[in-house]
């Protein structure tokens, strides 16, 4: 006789859990893995044309061409472990450091080979970015600056070798969108890569130049790893600037 009683309140309660299902979104388990990520580093790169726009004073831009290699390509600016920085550096390095003038700060031992890739890859080296690099963010990732710099390298390589690199390129003087870079991240490293992505954009006159991306990393960077894996395994960020020109070498 109770169970009688019960039954309309059970079956009611019954479909009352089976509309709340239904109403929520069901995610397949590498989804939801996706979503619940932790960014350990930062990746940021540069979009040297944009970059020198707002900067043109800088060493490394004055000789920028359209010839030269940043003019098409991404540029490194630095791996960014996340809440960490000048690990063991001594008080006084650090000082001159901030000051700016990072060209008197302590010259990095790499190799031959390395350098030269970094001389390319890394505009900044000019002004000494390479030696703050080093001193903020590489004495806290452990190994050597030879190290540090080389996974950064293979990345870069890896990033220029993308559709990403190939929108840019195309796009030289033009407009890119938020959705067309995530697109573009999403074919190359995987489906919700572009959500691990920030671009950087700065007004320059009427327009609004990219100058950059940031990109979320998770996993052991050391390695041998991908970009693919370590940016999925990263945390979503906002995109912040939702459109951008894709500036041209040249300061207008």
């Amino acid at each position: 006789m109770q169970a009688n009683i019960f039954m309309p309140f059970l079956r009611r309660l019954g479909f009352a859990v089976l509309a709340a299902m239904a109403a929520s979104p069901v995610l397949a388990d590498g989804e939801a893995a996706l979503s619940k990520g932790k960014t350990e580093y930062i990746l940021a790169v540069s979009w040297q044309p944009g970059f020198c726009e707002v900067r043109p004073k800088r060493k490394e831009c004055v000789g920028q061409t359209a010839e030269r290699h940043d003019a098409t390509h991404f540029s490194l600016h630095g791996l960014w472990p996340m809440k960490k920085s000048y690990c063991g550096v001594a008080a006084d390095i650090r000082a001159r450091d901030k000051k700016g003038d990072w060209l008197e700060l302590p010259q990095l031992a790499m190799a031959e080979e390395t350098a030269a890739k970094l001389l390319i890859a890394m505009p900044g080296t000019q002004s000494g970015l390479d030696r703050h690099q080093w001193l903020r963010s590489g004495t806290c990732q452990g190994g050597t600056a030879q190290d540090y710099f080389a996974v950064q390298l293979r990345l870069l390589d890896e990033l220029n070798g993308s559709a990403v690199r190939s929108l840019f390129a195309e796009r030289l003087g033009r407009e890119v969108t938020e959705g067309e870079v995530k697109r573009a991240f999403d074919a190359s490293f995987g489906k919700g890569a572009g959500d691990r992505v920030r671009m950087r954009c700065q007004k320059a006159g009427s327009r609004s130049v990219i100058t950059g991306l940031t990109i979320g990393l998770s996993g052991n960077v050391s390695a041998s790893a991908g970009l693919s894996p370590l940016i999925l395994a990263a945390g979503e960020t906002d995109f912040k600037c939702g459109s951008g020109i894709v500036d041209a070498a040249g300061i207008e």
